[in-house]
């Protein structure tokens, strides 16, 4: 389904992403404790994407069980109040890491996604030369360390994403933003507003 909203004139077409028949995993830890402010942030484990993103996106996963991989889902679209709240509660150290939200990101665009992979056998994530949200050398798309397996994983990931429609930042191996983020709005959405919002079947491309 797709939920319907208007922004600055503008019909922002939300997907979220469902696990389970899609084949995407989620884990959405600022829906929890464990993520790198410590606290919750989210008041439900959901990720939502523009549709024409998600539809990429889909196209990575496809893609990637020719590998035996799956994709491991840790966040989507991003309110602008929670970029806010990572800002003041971060030190100008991991700021480095952060959009600044007085420009905001494409996580408030609804147009960045942060992933990785899992084992489509075990279901187990893939080791990656770094954890998700690790806020040191080892995130960067191009660090020499780590095993060679762990930055096969994550360069195959890198080529998948940037092969449909996506573009990968140099200090997180996690992070990719949609082509397209220039073209929308930074939006304040709650992921509550979004999941009561009218919707609308949503058209599956045939593959």
């Amino acid at each position: 389904m797709i939920s319907l909203l208007k922004v600055e004139n503008q019909v922002v077409r939300f997907v979220e992403m469902i696990e389970g028949a899609s084949g995407f995993r989620l884990d959405v830890r600022y829906a929890r404790r464990d993520n790198f402010v410590s606290r919750k942030v989210y008041h439900s484990a959901q990720v939502f994407l523009l549709e024409h993103v998600a539809s990429d996106l889909e196209k990575v996963h496809a893609e990637l069980k020719h590998h035996g991989f799956g994709l491991l889902l840790f966040d989507g679209y991003r309110p602008w109040s929670v970029s806010k709240l990572f800002w003041d509660l971060s030190s100008p150290e991991d700021r480095a890491f952060l959009a600044n939200p007085a420009k905001g990101s494409s996580h408030n665009r609804g147009c960045a996604v942060d992933l990785s992979l899992y084992d489509l056998r075990s279901g187990s994530p893939v080791k990656m030369p770094s954890d998700f949200d690790e806020m040191n050398e080892k995130a960067f798309s191009n660090y020499p360390g780590g095993d060679e397996p762990s930055r096969e994983a994550r360069d195959l990931l890198k080529a998948k994403m940037e092969a449909n429609g996506f573009q990968g930042i140099p200090n997180e191996w996690w992070h990719f933003n949609h082509q397209s983020r220039k073209d929308w709005p930074i939006m304040n959405f709650s992921f509550e507003e979004i999941s009561k919002a009218p919707k609308i079947q949503r058209q599956l491309q045939q593959k």
